[in-house]
């Protein structure tokens, strides 16, 4: 018997210990080497941990919902067993009725299902799963061992809701209308690092927030006239963002200290713009860091960012791209958000909040014209940065916006 340990994989430096989610195989089953076998919650990521070698799944050691921290032995795998005296790799386990079950307040309630839907599909695939209201069973898995893959889900045809959803038992379908159930469900590991670090920063900051309205229309105007020959040179699409960090940048040029942070009795002025941009996930809000944006090019923005909305949906932000950061941006208008006052990220000391571009009736020249108006706010740290820094460096950002030929000349 050639026995190998599956172990908690390095996590950072920030993070202690994560949380188990569910094992997508179990005890008897084959696996096959790099094959997901389960995923860890930390604050910050979700790590998938692979099969080290082939084999069976011996044993399982740490459950669903326990706590680990780096190289702890969670599983074991033999080499020497055989895939044929075990469960096919790409085989389901049947669940019980009496295994399935909805827990609520005042009643349970019996749910049959015929698969786990995390036993055989990806992170990003489970998503779309429960978004169209299917099960993985239901599917023909393409990726390694049958898993279900994104590209599998988005593919499928339309199936019967009757055929998706959960059978509840008819005794007790009454109860859904006429009672008022409740569910308990215990918050990620994010959506608790993320409570804390808000309350932190609204128990250490003294948050106050400035406004402004820019005139998107020469931004849009310009990125009407050269979005096609950009796709076809960088095969990305010029985005608003891009414009967003760019104007950013270079207001932060101009008044430092919104690029700086508090250590004690310190300020530390930081000599480069690692930019957060707040980006949503299925988990909940994940920030990854733009590094040295200065450096980059409209193009480059506009791929990385469009690389880390990909990894955000998938559940694959490393540790390191959501770490550090200078100063972030917020863009709640890509979900109709007219104005709001973002909260500051620690222990950064300001962030820019961008919202709904809308036309509005607005005076020029004595005379009421149309044009298409974004609500800038930039909430900042008061204990550091005084408002007259603040208002001028959101005027800066509205100059540069409507006025985008400014960032080529740098003034």
């Amino acid at each position: 018997m050639a026995i190998i340990e599956i172990k908690v994989p390095r996590l950072s430096e920030s993070v202690s210990e994560a949380t188990m989610l569910g094992w997508k195989k179990q005890p008897g089953e084959a696996v096959v080497q790099d094959e997901i076998l389960i995923e860890i919650e930390t604050d910050k990521v979700v790590l998938e941990v692979p099969a080290p070698a082939s084999g069976i799944l011996s044993q399982i050691i740490k459950h669903a919902g326990d706590t680990v921290i780096a190289d702890d032995v969670i599983a074991q795998i033999d080499t020497e067993l055989k895939a044929n005296t075990a469960v096919s790799p790409i085989a389901t386990k049947n669940i019980s009725a009496e295994d399935s079950k909805a827990k609520f307040i005042g009643q349970t309630l019996p749910i049959h299902a015929s698969s786990s839907l995390s036993s055989v599909a990806s992170p990003a695939a489970s998503q779309l799963l429960r978004e169209k209201n299917l099960r993985a069973d239901q599917l023909t898995g393409t990726g390694r061992g049958g898993r279900v893959t994104k590209g599998d889900v988005l593919s499928t045809s339309e199936i019967p809701l009757d055929a998706a959803l959960p059978q509840v038992d008819e005794s007790y379908a009454n109860s859904w209308i006429t009672d008022r159930p409740e569910q308990r469900v215990p918050m990620s590991r994010l959506r608790v690092r993320i409570a804390e670090r808000l309350l932190e920063s609204q128990q250490t900051n003294a948050i106050l927030t400035t406004f402004n309205e820019v005139n998107m229309a020469p931004v849009i105007n310009l990125r009407s006239r050269y979005q096609d020959c950009f796709i076809k040179e960088h095969e990305v699409k010029l985005g608003f963002m891009s414009f967003f960090v760019k104007a950013v940048v270079h207001a932060l040029q101009k008044f430092p200290i919104l690029n700086a942070s508090i250590d004690k009795n310190n300020i530390v002025y930081h000599g480069y713009f690692d930019i957060g941009v707040a980006v949503g996930s299925p988990r909940g809000l994940v920030v990854p860091i733009l590094r040295n944006v200065d450096q980059m090019g409209f193009a480059d923005i506009e791929k990385k960012i469009s690389e880390f909305s990909s990894k955000a949906r998938d559940g694959k932000l490393s540790i390191e791209e959501i770490s550090g950061g200078t100063f972030s941006i917020s863009n709640g208008g890509i979900f109709g958000s007219m104005l709001s006052t973002p909260i500051i990220n620690p222990p950064q000391s300001a962030i820019l909040g961008v919202h709904a571009t809308k036309e509005r009736p607005v005076v020029e020249n004595g005379q009421i014209v149309i044009r298409p108006i974004n609500y800038l706010a930039l909430s900042y740290d008061h204990r550091l940065i005084d408002g007259r820094e603040a208002v001028l460096s959101l005027i800066a950002i509205k100059e540069v916006l409507e006025n985008p030929e400014r960032l080529l000349l740098n003034i």
